[in-house]
């Protein structure tokens, strides 16, 4: 009976132990902006440091992968922030957006653009073809933008493709349109 209470006794000092490692690497908990006795000026934050550089911003910030972010987290500012492509776009991205063409968008626009994907066929509402007018005289932008945030119907895939990769969507929709109405070669 005796080694009964002895073994239950040691569970909870480990218990207690557990806790109190925890809160070593956790820390006491204060409320930012908010007054606090653990520094001398009463603040609960310390103030910025001189010089410091802003990586992430928003939700990502809160995010071990935000926290490591870097250079790619700059890469994803960048293109968030583009209006077109910063340069012609480059084999390997033509590639890259016809497979994530392939993956995300032919489902429902088909693999050349028409709007007549296998999806469209089923009964879901028809989306406009990439060879419309309208569509070929739409800005870049404006075709990362739907991609991003979604129109009409078309739900937002923001949190499936990456920034860098909608870019890539975007390039290969313009290689589509341009396949699509290419003038034919004159016979020499």
């Amino acid at each position: 009976m005796k080694a009964s209470w002895v073994a239950a006794l040691a569970l909870l000092c480990l218990a207690g132990c557990e806790k109190a490692v925890r809160n070593m690497y956790d820390g006491a908990r204060d409320k930012p902006l908010r007054a606090s006795t653990r520094f001398e000026d009463g603040a609960g934050s310390r103030p910025q440091v001189e010089g410091t550089v802003e990586r992430t911003r928003g939700v990502v910030a809160g995010t071990s992968s935000g926290r490591a972010g870097g250079d790619a987290e700059e890469r994803r500012f960048a293109a968030e922030r583009a209006a077109t492509f910063a340069h012609p776009p480059a084999l390997s991205l033509l590639r890259r957006g016809h497979e994530r063409f392939d993956i995300y968008c032919a489902p429902c626009h088909s693999v050349v653009g028409e709007g007549d994907g296998m999806v469209v066929r089923r009964g879901f509402p028809r989306p406009p073809s990439f060879h419309d007018d309208r569509l070929r005289a739409a800005s870049d932008r404006h075709l990362y933008d739907v991609i991003s945030q979604g129109f009409g119907v078309m739900y937002s895939y923001a949190d499936r493709v990456s920034p860098q990769d909608r870019w890539a969507i975007v390039a290969y929709v313009r290689a589509l349109q341009l396949s699509q109405d290419a003038p034919r070669a004159q016979p020499r």
